[in-house]
């Protein structure tokens, strides 16, 4: 019998590259999504990549009856938690909407799958619960912090999750601190697609590549780091997602929680970034340099180590592969487009 995995968010970037790699591995999987940043078409499209038509429920996290109809309908064995909010700056602005929506949403999830007798989680964290950290590579025991009220809802989650288990041993949770996602499915048919001018530094420098946008800014080239450009730890998405399986396998392997990062273990300047971009697109991308932003580091990457004991992960792909698929993904949604 096939175990039954529920996946909120699931029609998102990351959660719809998690949904092929679970169906890749063998699980029955059933997509909960809002589609608030999620095309409609998600479930069409992974229908092609996989060759079976992809179970969806439309409902919100934050409409807890909907949820309980959600397990009551249907046989659940675990949950992968992906609904919430991303964007710092939007967090800024909208400091009660991410707590609303990320917390008080994980608390409805948590609440629902409790009353139904399921208590098997892996939650999509981040690596922002460790503001600006002082270890570089940063490992798990790394101290806790937060720069941003997006940070601060996901470093909220996890002490909820924390104090649940510590009250209940029935639970066995994931808990998977993320660097920074980028890349696409090799086919181009699903891939990171952000409305407006994006928050993250691929999908903007895609934009540029395909001239949706005229100008990248680089916010500060005089940082400590080797070319004076930030440093961050960059992991393909579809890394990222069989990370997620590795998770859950462990859950049902061991019965006891992780919490770990999941990155390559290197980091990656934005100039770096560009000029690998540039390769893979065989596009210029020109840019600006801008002032310094608030908040940001020099350089974050993960010490992965953790990760490769326990869940047994390693990230394959490197920062060419992760520029190339990014490209197809975005020649990909043109032809959509047109």
């Amino acid at each position: 019998m096939k175990q039954r995995v529920l996946l909120t968010g699931g029609a998102g970037y990351i959660g719809s590259h998690t949904y092929v790699a679970l169906i890749e591995a063998g699980y029955d999987v059933l997509i909960l999504d809002n589609f608030s940043n999620a095309a409609r078409d998600v479930p069409t499209r992974l229908a092609e990549i996989t060759g079976q038509s992809a179970a969806v429920v439309e409902a919100d996290i934050l409409d807890r009856a909907s949820l309980d109809r959600v397990f009551a309908d249907n046989k659940i064995d675990a949950v992968i938690h992906f609904a919430a909010f991303k964007s710092v700056a939007e967090s800024v602005k909208k400091p009660l909407v991410y707590m609303q929506n990320n917390v008080v949403g994980l608390v409805n999830l948590m609440q629902s799958m409790d009353q139904a007798d399921v208590r098997r989680l892996v939650f999509s964290s981040s690596a922002t619960v460790y503001g600006n950290a002082a270890d570089v590579p940063t490992p798990e025991t790394a101290s806790l912090g937060y720069g941003n009220p997006y940070g601060h809802s996901k470093l909220v989650c996890e002490q909820i999750i924390e104090q649940t288990i510590a009250s209940d041993p029935r639970w066995s949770v994931g808990v998977l601190r993320y660097f920074n996602p980028v890349g696409a499915h090799p086919s181009g048919i699903i891939g990171e697609d952000p409305s407006g001018i994006p928050d993250n530094l691929m999908p903007y420098v895609a934009k540029v590549a395909a001239g949706q946008l005229p100008v990248l800014s680089v916010f500060g080239d005089d940082y400590p780091t080797p070319d004076g450009t930030g440093v961050r730890d960059y992991i393909h998405v579809v890394d990222l997602a069989k990370g997620h399986v590795n998770s859950l396998s462990a859950l049902e392997r061991d019965g006891q929680g992780h919490v770990v990062n999941l990155g390559t273990g290197r980091g990656y300047s934005v100039f770096e970034l560009i000029a690998t971009y540039a390769r893979a697109s065989n596009r210029d991308i020109p840019y600006k340099i801008a002032p310094r932003r608030d908040g940001d580091a020099a350089s974050s990457y993960a010490d992965p180590s953790l990760a490769k004991t326990v869940l047994g992960f390693e990230a394959e792909f490197d920062l060419f592969d992760m520029c190339r698929t990014s490209w197809v993904w975005m020649q990909t949604a043109a032809e959509r487009a047109e």
